[in-house]
């Protein structure tokens, strides 16, 4: 056996005396702090009260200078601190590797979620390349026929984004206002291209679209007797609504804007949404499909599943 090498036994007895030693010394070191805790007690002069705390303080003190000296030497800590050897500097995910470490119980999942976490991104981006790559798998067969030879030399295109004419948004427009009778769109261009619309649904709310050629940018839902005009008489797509229920209507349409997603078909997007913004028709009629309740903190049922359309409380849709 090397020189500075214990075996076994020596080490786990080594161990068992280190522990309890600490234990031992956390313990005088408790004890200390009940002392200052309870103060001065159990003696009916302030005389006796003050000479009873220095006694018990400085015996505590003393337990604590006894208990410490029963530890280990230095030297013996340090050949036991060799036999634990260095923790493996091999983690991935770089210094989050760290929390796996951590003996702390309520912390220590903290890795195994990153890890998932981490997991899950690396599928996503996969999915998205190859769905990305079949969208432009046939408009890229088609250039290289048409280019032949010369598509070798072809500079690579840049992305555009897919700006489409007006006549052809209104013509979308006005096909999905003849769809639902009971939702008027108003459709307008105050500054140029860019198309603002403004949804009445029955007398029961008026939505602000805001249109990048045939993208929708954002929402803004208010009652249906709010003001949506500013003082120069332009829609205000920055005012939210004095009204809570209808503050939640428009996070709800946010988040169904990036739910109806599809680059390709942006009339399909369009159309989509306005079926789903109808669905909003009885919003103070409708219970929800879970408690079966109209109201709930005050509120009805303000979300609507995106595929069957359903009204749900925003706490009964997990």
């Amino acid at each position: 056996m090397a020189e500075g090498v214990l075996s076994p036994g020596v080490n786990l007895e080594a161990f068992s005396q280190a522990i309890a030693a600490i234990q031992a010394l956390r313990s005088s070191v408790t004890r200390v702090f009940d002392c200052l805790k309870d103060g001065m007690r159990n003696k009916e002069t302030l005389e006796g009260r003050e000479k009873g705390f220095v006694a018990a303080f400085q015996e505590s003190l003393h337990s604590v200078s006894r208990d410490l000296g029963r530890g280990l030497p230095p030297a013996e800590l340090e050949r036991l601190s060799n036999l634990v050897g260095k923790p493996s500097e091999n983690h991935p995910l770089h210094n989050s590797g760290l929390l796996s470490l951590d003996p702390v119980q309520d912390k220590t999942p903290l890795y195994s979620q990153l890890l998932q976490a981490y997991k899950w991104s690396n599928k996503l981006q996969y999915h998205a390349g190859l769905a990305s790559g079949l969208l432009n798998q046939q408009s890229l067969k088609r250039s290289a026929n048409q280019m032949g030879v010369s598509a070798k030399r072809r500079p690579k295109a840049q992305p555009t984004t897919l700006v489409l004419p007006p006549q052809y948004v209104d013509d979308v427009i006005n096909r999905i206002d003849r769809m639902f009778p009971e939702m008027s769109i108003q459709l307008s261009r105050p500054n140029g291209t860019s198309a603002m619309l403004l949804v009445t649904l029955g007398k029961v709310l008026k939505v602000i679209v805001v249109m990048r050629s045939l993208f929708i940018d954002r929402t803004i839902v208010k009652g249906y007797n709010e003001n949506v005009y500013t003082e120069d008489g332009k829609l205000d797509i920055w005012s939210k609504s004095n009204y809570q229920v209808f503050q939640k209507v428009t996070d709800h349409a946010t988040t169904a804007l990036l739910h109806y997603q599809l680059p390709q078909m942006p009339d399909v997007v369009v159309r989509s949404f306005m079926t789903w913004l109808r669905s909003y028709i009885k919003l103070f009629q409708a219970p929800c499909q879970r408690c079966g309740k109209f109201l709930q903190d005050g509120l009805p049922p303000t979300w609507r599943d995106f595929r069957t359309l359903e009204a749900f409380h925003d706490t009964c849709r997990q």
